[in-house]
C-alpha cells in the first residue's frame, strides 16, 4: 500500500437518480436506505472503491428535496459547489427515464467552468437495446461522452470505473518531496478550529503563504513552529452557509473525508464545556478508518470549573465515547488563551514519529513467541491456531502480516492482543496499528 493519498470522487445529481443505488453497488452492501423520503438522513456518505490498482473515496455530496425547481437548483448548485471544492473527479448523475431537465444543464455549466474532469453517467439503463438512443441526448449537456449505467443491475460499472482512474492525477513528485508534517484540524462545526489555527498564526506570526482559493474552502496554511514547517489543513470553511443543520453535518463530514485522505496527523477538536459527543465519534472514526495518527485537543479548557478529578474524569469520558481508538492522546488546551499550543506541537511530533515508526522482525518474533507462551492461542474443534511468523509490512500506519496456519482461528480478541502486547513494548501511541493475517501451510 503506498502512502499517497486516496483520490476523491464526488457524485452529484438531482433526487431519485439513483445516487444511493450506486453507492450501494461499489460498497456492495445495502445499507443506506434507498427510498428518498426527504428527511431520512442516509447513513452511507462515502465509500472506499477498490478498482484494478487503484482505490479511492466515493461522497455523496448530499439529498437534495425535491420541492420546488428553483430549491432543486439551488441546491444542485451548492453540491456541485462541494464537489468542485473537494473532488478529484466528479460524476454527474442523470436519469435516462427522467430524461434531460433545464437544471441538469445549468448545473452542467458549473461544472464544466470548474477545470475538474467530470463524467456523465447516466442510471437507470437496464436495457442497453431499447433506452441508448435517450442515451444519445445527453450529449447536449455538453460535457463529453454520456456513460450508461444501471445501478440496481450493475451493468455498465466496468468502462464508467475505467475512466474515472484514468483521471487521477498521479503526480510522481507531489509527495515525495513534501515531507513537511500535513495536519487536518477535524472537529464538528463551532469547537473552534479556525481559532486554533489562527492562534498558531497570530501568536508566532509564522504564516509563509496562505493558499485560499477562491472556492476552495479547506485553507492549508504553511506554518513554521520553532523551525520545522508543519501545513495545517482547516476544515472549518471560510463561508459559512445558513444551511439547514441536517445539511450542514452531511457538509462537515464530505469535508472532513477530503481533509483526512491529505493529512498525515488529525488534531480532533473537542469543546470542554459541550463534553464529549456522538458527533465527535462519528467525525474521529474518519480518522481511524483511514488510519491516521490522532491527537484529541480538548479545546475552551480554560472556561471550565476545575478541581483536582476534573482532568481525570473528562478523560475517562473521551476514552469511552470514542473505545475503539483507545491509542489517541489527549491533550487540553485552549486556542482562545493559547494554552499549551507548544504541548500540541510536541505531541504532533512524537504521534508522527510513531505513525512512521519501524520495528525490526527480530523484535516483533520475540514478542510475538513471549505473547504466545503466555496465553494460549484460542482453538476451535480440536484445531489450535498457530502462529509462525510476524513482520511490519508498511508504515503510516505501521502494518504488520501475521503468518498462522488456519484465518479462521485468529479471532479478532487474539490479534488485539497480540497488538497490546507490541504496543507494551513500543508505545505506538497515537496511531492506529493494522494487521494483515495471512495462511501459511505448517511445514512437516
Amino acid at each position: 500500500m503506498s502512502n499517497k493519498r486516496k483520490p476523491i470522487v464526488a457524485v452529484v445529481g438531482r433526487p431519485n437518480v439513483g445516487k444511493s443505488t450506486l453507492f450501494n453497488a461499489l460498497a456492495g452492501e445495502m445499507i443506506s436506505i434507498v427510498k428518498d423520503t426527504p428527511g431520512v438522513t442516509r447513513d452511507r456518505i462515502y465509500v472506499d472503491v477498490n478498482w484494478l490498482d487503484y482505490s479511492f473515496t466515493l461522497v455523496d455530496t448530499g439529498g437534495i428535496e425535491p420541492d420546488s425547481n428553483d430549491v432543486i437548483l439551488k441546491q444542485m448548485r451548492e453540491q456541485a459547489e462541494m464537489a468542485i471544492e473537494t473532488a478529484d473527479v466528479i460524476l454527474f448523475m442523470v436519469d435516462v427515464k427522467q430524461g434531460l431537465v433545464d437544471s441538469d444543464q445549468r448545473v452542467c455549466d458549473m461544472l464544466r467552468r470548474s477545470g475538474k474532469p467530470v463524467l456523465l453517467v447516466v442510471n437507470k439503463v437496464d436495457d442497453f437495446n431499447k433506452y441508448m438512443p435517450d442515451v444519445y441526448e445527453f450529449y447536449n449537456l455538453g460535457i463529453g461522452d454520456p456513460y450508461p449505467i444501471s445501478s440496481v443491475n450493475r451493468l455498465g460499472f466496468g468502462d464508467f470505473l475505467d475512466e474515472v482512474v484514468k483521471n487521477f492525477k498521479i503526480d510522481p513528485n507531489s509527495d515525495e518531496e513534501d515531507d513537511r508534517i500535513k495536519v487536518a484540524v477535524i472537529g464538528k462545526p463551532n469547537v473552534g478550529k479556525s481559532s486554533l489555527i489562527n492562534k498558531i498564526l497570530g501568536e508566532n506570526r509564522l504564516i509563509v503563504s496562505d493558499i485560499a482559493g477562491t472556492t476552495r474552502d479547506a485553507v492549508d496554511t504553511d506554518v513554521i513552529y520553532e523551525g520545522k514547517e508543519y501545513v495545517f489543513i482547516d476544515t472549518a470553511g471560510v463561508r459559512r452557509k445558513k444551511k439547514i443543520h441536517e445539511d450542514l453535518e452531511h457538509y462537515m463530514i464530505v469535508r472532513t473525508v477530503s481533509a483526512v485522505e491529505r493529512a498525515d496527523v488529525c488534531v480532533l477538536m473537542i469543546d470542554a464545556k459541550e463534553g464529549v459527543t456522538e458527533q465527535d465519534a462519528k467525525v474521529a472514526g474518519i480518522a481511524h478508518d483511514r488510519g491516521k495518527a490522532i491527537v484529541v485537543a480538548v479545546n475552551k479548557w480554560d472556561d471550565v470549573e476545575k478541581d483536582d478529578k476534573t482532568i481525570y474524569r473528562f478523560t475517562e469520558n473521551v476514552r469511552n465515547v470514542l473505545s475503539f481508538m483507545q491509542y489517541a492522546e489527549i491533550i487540553f488546551i485552549s486556542a482562545k488563551t493559547g494554552q499549551r499550543i507548544n504541548k500540541l506541537f510536541e505531541t504532533i511530533d512524537a504521534v508522527y514519529e510513531n505513525h512512521n515508526m519501524r520495528v525490526g522482525t527480530g523484535v516483533l518474533n520475540e514478542i510475538m513467541t513471549k505473547a504466545v507462551a503466555m496465553q494460549q492461542p484460542p482453538t476451535d474443534k480440536g484445531k489450535r491456531l498457530k502462529l509462525f511468523y510476524i513482520t511490519q509490512a508498511s508504515v503510516k500506519p505501521p502494518t504488520f502480516v501475521i503468518f498462522v496456519n488456519d484465518k479462521q482461528l485468529m479471532h479478532f480478541s487474539y490479534t488485539r492482543y497480540i497488538e497490546n502486547q507490541i504496543r507494551e513494548t513500543f508505545g505506538f501511541k497515537g496511531t492506529p496499528l493494522h494487521f494483515i493475517i495471512r495462511e501459511r501451510k505448517e511445514d512437516k
